[in-house]
């Protein structure tokens, strides 16, 4: 049997972002939009909320709209002088990735040295195989194809036998369609297809292993 590939996403997947981290970059990112749009507050925020939800991520519609460098965006928006307190790490979470067979990456629409800075506060950075953020996809984020495919490349392997764990569908829904199993990190009452288990937070994950024939 192939060995086995697990895929994770970052925020919201081996740690809780939503809390502190991103309404900091939320803000950073309206802030952003304001100084070079010359955009009041409000339109700031609707036009970063309009191009996150129509592209998956305010970059795309920065970038295909108006010619904004990816880097001095990346960079200018995901500064956190306070980053070790806004992590919220998961006591448990280093023995349960240690205990999983096979090798694991972590796949981000995040920036390199954002993904490098939140693993490292986890206390997770040394067990990961590798980590694709996306300066890596050439800014072309998950869901899009891009980066999902140059990952396997890279790693030379099927999509069969890579688990993607995520806590956004579309990007699941991206990972299914080329034959990934799907693991959903979602507390809701909602399912989809494309979802072949779904868990909590993935403290739960020794528990779901064998749902997915492993």
């Amino acid at each position: 049997m192939s060995e086995r590939f697990w895929i994770f996403d970052l925020d919201n997947t081996l740690h809780d972002a939503t809390p502190h981290i991103f309404p900091h970059i939320n803000r950073s990112m309206t802030a952003y939009l304001q100084q070079h749009l010359q955009l009041d507050e409000v339109e700031a925020n609707e036009l970063r909320v309009h191009y996150w939800q129509r592209y998956g991520a305010t970059l795309s519609g920065l970038m295909r709209h108006h010619g904004t460098d990816p880097e001095h965006f990346l960079w200018h928006t995901h500064q956190f002088p306070e980053l070790a307190q806004m992590v919220l790490r998961m006591p448990r979470l280093r023995h349960v990735l240690k205990a999983l067979p096979g090798k694991k990456v972590v796949f981000s629409n995040a920036p390199q040295h954002y993904v490098h800075a939140v693993l490292k506060l986890l206390r997770v950075d040394d067990l990961f195989d590798d980590v694709m953020a996306v300066e890596h996809t050439r800014y072309r984020p998950k869901p899009d194809n891009f980066g999902f495919m140059r990952l396997l490349r890279r790693h030379r392997i099927q999509a069969a036998q890579c688990v993607m764990i995520e806590d956004s569908l579309e990007n699941l829904h991206a990972a299914k369609r080329l034959g990934m199993r799907t693991i959903w990190v979602n507390s809701g009452n909602r399912n989809s297809p494309c979802v072949d288990v779904k868990i909590r937070d993935v403290m739960q994950l020794p528990r779901v292993l064998h749902r997915l024939g492993l």
